[in-house]
C-alpha cells in the first residue's frame, strides 16, 4: 500500500512540474537527463575500448573459463537448496547440518568442513557480494594464472581462514567464501607485482584493475561491517594467495606455474594447514554436556516427590526415601560430576557453563545428601526402644529426643537452603545456549 501512494504521489509531482514549467524549460531538462544517461554507456563503452586488446589476450590463451563458473553454479545451487531444506537458512543448526565450519565438529575428526564451508552462505547479501567479486576476479584470474593454480589459491586461502577463524571464535558457525575471495584479490595483488619487474605476455591493464573497483569496495565495506570471519582471517587469507600466487606466477613468463612447482606448493600449504590445524584439535562443545545435567532433575525429582507424598499418607517409611536418595540419585550426580572432571578443550567461551554445572551438581549432592541424613534419623529407633523399655516419661530420654528433633529439622533446613542455591545456579544454566553466526 505504502508503495502504490508513493508511485501515486511521484506522478501527481511530476504532473504537476510538467504543467508548470515552459516548454523550452522541458526541452532544456530533457536534454540534461539524456547527457546524464549517456555518460554510464559511454564510459563502459570507452572501458570496452580500452580493454579490448587485454579481453582477447585472454580468450587466445584461455578460451573458456571453467573453475569460476563451477563455483559460482555450485554456491547458487548449495544456496537454493538451503532455502527450499528444512530449517531457517541463517539458523546456526542448519548451517552446520549442511557443512559450515564450527569448532567443535571441525576439529574432531571433520576436517573437510574446512572446504565444505565455503560453498555455504548465510544469506542473500553475503552470497551477492561474494559472486560479485568470484566473478570478476575469477574470469580475469583462471585465465592468466591457468585452472589448477586458482583452485590451489581459492582453496588454500579458504583454508587459511576457515582455521584462524576456529582459533579466534571456536564456538562460533563461520560460512562463507569471504576468505577464498580474499586470497583472489591477494593473486591478483601478485599479478601487478610481476608487470612491474617482468613484461608477461597478458599485462593486466590498469583499466581491468578500475574494473574490478567497485566490486572490491562493497566486498570491502560488507566483510569490514558485517564481521562475516573476521579482518584477521580475511587479511590472512589475503597473505595466503599472495605469497603462494608470488611462489606459482614466479617461474614462467605467462605466469602459468609448472606442474611440479604447483605440486611442490600445494604441499607446502597443506603442511602448514596441518601444522595450524594440529593445536586446535579437540575442541568440546559443552552444551551436549550441560543438556545431560539439565535432565538430572527432571529424572530425578517426579520420582522423589512421588515416593514422598506416599511416605506422607503412610504408606512407606522414612527409611525407603532414604535408600531412593541413595541408590538412585546420587548415582546419578556422581555420574554427572565425573563427565564434567573429565572434560577437556573446552572454549573460553563456554568455560562458564562449566563452573556452573560443576556448582550446581556438588550443590544439589550436597542437599540431596542431607535430606537422607536427616530421613535415617527420622527413621531411627530412638523412640520405639524407649516405648518398649517405658522411658517415654523419662527427663533424661525427653531431652534426647528433643535435641534429635532439633538437629534433623537443621539438616533438613540446610537440605532446603542448599536445593534452592542449586536450583538457581540451574536457572543460569537453562539459559539458552546461543551459537553466532559468522
Amino acid at each position: 500500500m505504502l508503495r502504490v501512494l508513493s508511485a501515486a504521489a511521484l506522478l501527481v509531482f511530476a504532473a504537476v512540474a510538467y504543467c508548470a514549467t515552459s516548454e523550452e524549460q522541458r526541452t532544456l531538462f530533457g536534454r540534461v537527463l539524456l547527457t546524464a544517461a549517456r555518460r554510464p554507456i559511454d564510459a563502459a563503452a570507452r572501458n570496452r575500448r580500452e580493454c579490448g586488446p587485454f579481453l582477447d589476450a585472454l580468450r587466445a590463451h584461455t578460451p573458456v573459463a571453467l573453475v569460476t563458473p563451477a563455483i559460482v553454479a555450485l554456491n547458487v545451487i548449495v544456496f537454493v537448496s538451503m532455502m527450499f531444506g528444512r530449517g531457517a537458512l541463517a539458523n546456526p543448526e542448519t548451517l552446520v547440518a549442511w557443512g559450515a565450519n564450527f569448532g567443535p565438529r571441525t576439529t574432531n575428526g571433520e576436517w573437510w568442513r574446512l572446504v565444505a564451508s565455503l560453498f555455504i552462505h548465510t544469506g542473500l547479501l553475503p552470497l551477492i557480494v561474494n559472486l560479485a567479486g568470484l566473478v570478476q576476479l575469477g574470469l580475469i584470474l583462471e585465465r592468466v594464472v591457468g585452472r589448477l593454480a586458482f583452485v590451489a589459491v581459492y582453496v588454500a586461502a579458504g583454508i587459511f581462514a576457515g582455521l584462524l577463524s576456529v582459533a579466534g571464535h571456536p564456538v562460533t558457525v563461520s560460512a562463507g567464501a569471504s576468505g577464498a575471495i580474499a586470497g583472489l584479490y591477494g593473486l591478483l595483488f601478485t599479478c601487478g607485482v610481476w608487470d612491474l619487474f617482468r613484461p608477461s605476455p597478458i599485462p593486466i591493464p590498469l583499466v581491468a584493475v578500475k574494473r574490478l573497483a567497485p566490486a572490491a569496495a562493497l566486498f570491502l565495506v560488507y566483510n569490514t561491517f558485517d564481521g562475516s570471519i573476521g579482518m584477521r582471517a580475511e587479511f590472512l587469507a589475503l597473505v595466503a594467495g599472495f605469497v603462494s600466487g608470488l611462489v606459482l606466477t614466479s617461474g614462467v613468463g605467462d605466469r602459468r606455474p609448472e606442474r611440479r612447482l604447483l605440486g611442490a606448493v600445494t604441499a607446502a600449504m597443506t603442511a602448514l594447514a596441518i601444522i595450524g590445524a594440529v593445536p586446535l584439535r579437540g575442541i568440546t562443545d559443552v552444551r551436549p554436556e550441560i543438556a545431560r545435567v539439565l535432565d538430572i532433575e527432571g529424572r530425578t525429582v517426579p520420582g522423589y516427590r512421588s515416593a514422598e507424598a506416599r511416605f506422607w499418607k503412610g504408606q512407606v517409611g522414612a527409611t525407603m526415601l532414604a535408600d531412593l536418595i541413595e541408590r538412585t540419585i546420587m548415582p546419578e550426580l556422581r555420574v554427572a560430576r565425573d563427565r564434567l572432571t573429565v572434560l577437556q578443550g573446552v572454549p573460553r567461551e563456554q568455560q562458564h557453563l562449566i563452573v556452573d554445572a560443576e556448582e550446581y551438581v556438588r550443590l544439589r549432592s550436597e542437599s540431596w545428601r542431607l535430606r537422607a541424613e536427616a530421613l535415617r534419623r527420622i527413621a531411627a529407633p530412638l523412640r520405639r526402644d524407649a516405648l518398649s523399655a517405658g522411658l517415654v516419661a523419662d527427663a533424661k530420654w525427653r531431652d534426647r529426643a528433643a535435641t534429635e528433633h532439633r538437629v534433623t529439622q537443621v539438616m533438613l533446613g540446610r537440605a532446603e537452603g542448599t536445593e534452592r542455591a542449586s536450583l538457581e545456579v540451574l536457572e543460569r544454566l537453562k539459559r539458552p545456549i546461543t551459537i553466532d553466526t559468522q
